[in-house]
């Protein structure tokens, strides 16, 4: 445990905010996309048996559910306490030490601690089609429900990888039946599970929300991905770009009872929202701008649901802006650079695995309220930041706009 003077001290001189450490995560399946301005020699920093690293986290006081050689902080988001050495201490320590003096009375009473987090999701094939646990299944294992918004940031997506449409859900006519008859031959042949889904083509500056309970198999854009403090998945598609993945991945998170069982493995979907009619109009997400002047843009590109909400924050070449928030949030630079606050602030290029960054934040609530100096330093290029909220945002759209 970090000493609390050191978080108290870097909370001060960072007037509330915390400059964090890029956390990048490996994952032993599918092929990295190379998009996260990691160096190319660094993408098996962890070790060939870890897989190549596919994402990168923010604001996490969580760890990845990644097997047995994944170390106990994996996915942890680290404090950096100075540019000038190597000392760090976690976002987790520093809200268990700070409390609602960091996130707020609100979640701190509600959730004792930061109750979501966000990811660069990069993959250069799609993922499989697979399913968050809902609350209700998760706890039967001790775990929390994970509900999910993405959002494509044109900043980050130069190309698209090898397949440029998400499948959600199923399609409105499926029996489950079918859907059952595909998991029980799981380990006897390719699942074709995606045959009875639907697929929607990515179109940048957009984004979707998927509940917990859906299913959903994304494409292979860089995506970003505020969502709820929960890793936890149920695979139903066995064969991808050629790619076997085990019956394992998908009974992980089943009771030990259950996992032969295929209607409580079927139970894990929340059938009606996969089968939605209308499942753009429900779930789609095109930005919803939130105040606009010559100075700068925000815009909603998570919202309308009851667990996180995300904005992009675009300030133009040259502009000096104060920007105010009700809530703590976390945020990364993804174009531009300038100052944030006390901080020097650069959206990075190349990193090198371990090494400290200018370019991810957690603005305390009390910083948010009373408002982040943004300087934009460039004549040319804008500052664009993404920003991620918990629950507690008032000001997040409720309804999504008429499509």
């Amino acid at each position: 445990m970090a000493e609390k003077d050191l978080i108290r001290k870097t909370f001060e001189e960072g007037k509330g905010v915390f400059r964090l450490m890029p956390t990048f995560v490996p994952r032993r399946f599918g092929k990295a996309g190379h998009r996260l301005k990691l160096h190319p020699d660094d993408y098996y920093a962890l070790g060939i048996e870890r897989g190549a690293i596919k994402e990168r986290w923010f604001s996490s006081t969580i760890t990845a559910n990644n097997g047995p050689l994944a170390a106990p902080d994996e996915g942890m988001s680290y404090v950096a306490v100075s540019p000038d050495s190597d000392e760090k201490f976690t976002l987790k320590e520093a809200v268990d030490t700070l409390g609602a003096e960091l996130i707020g009375q609100e979640l701190w009473e509600k959730y004792g601690g930061w109750p979501m987090y966000s990811k660069f999701f990069d993959f250069e094939n799609p993922l499989f089609h697979h399913v968050h646990l809902t609350f209700e299944a998760a706890a039967r294992v001790g775990k929390l429900g994970k509900p999910e918004s993405y959002y494509f940031p044109r900043q980050l997506n130069n190309y698209s990888g090898e397949n440029n449409a998400t499948y959600f859900g199923f399609d409105p006519d499926t029996d489950p039946e079918d859907v059952k008859e595909r998991l029980r031959h799981y380990n006897e042949a390719d699942t074709r599970i995606t045959e009875l889904s639907r697929a929607y083509r990515v179109e940048l500056g957009t984004g979707w929300y998927t509940p917990a309970g859906v299913i959903h198999a994304p494409a292979s854009y860089l995506t970003y991905e505020p969502q709820w403090n929960s890793d936890v998945n149920s695979v139903e598609e066995n064969v991808v770009s050629g790619e076997i993945y085990p019956r394992d991945m998908l009974v992980e998170e089943c009771p030990e009872d259950k996992k032969d069982d295929i209607d409580y493995i079927f139970g894990l979907l929340d059938w009606e929202k996969n089968i939605d009619p209308h499942y753009k109009k429900t779930y789609f997400r095109p930005p919803v701008v939130h105040r606009e002047t010559e100075q700068y843009v925000e815009k909603w590109v998570s919202y309308a649901n009851e667990y996180i909400c995300a904005k992009e924050l675009t300030v133009y070449p040259g502009q000096t802006v104060t920007i105010k928030d009700p809530a703590a949030y976390g945020c990364i630079f993804v174009q531009g650079h300038g100052k944030f606050g006390v901080f020097d602030a650069e959206t990075s290029v190349m990193l090198r695995f371990g090494q400290q960054s200018a370019d991810e934040y957690f603005v305390s609530e009390q910083a948010a309220k009373a408002g982040i100096v943004i300087e934009n330093q460039s004549k040319y290029e804008p500052i664009v930041i993404l920003k991620h909220f918990g629950p507690n945002n008032p000001d997040c759209p409720k309804t999504v706009p008429e499509q």
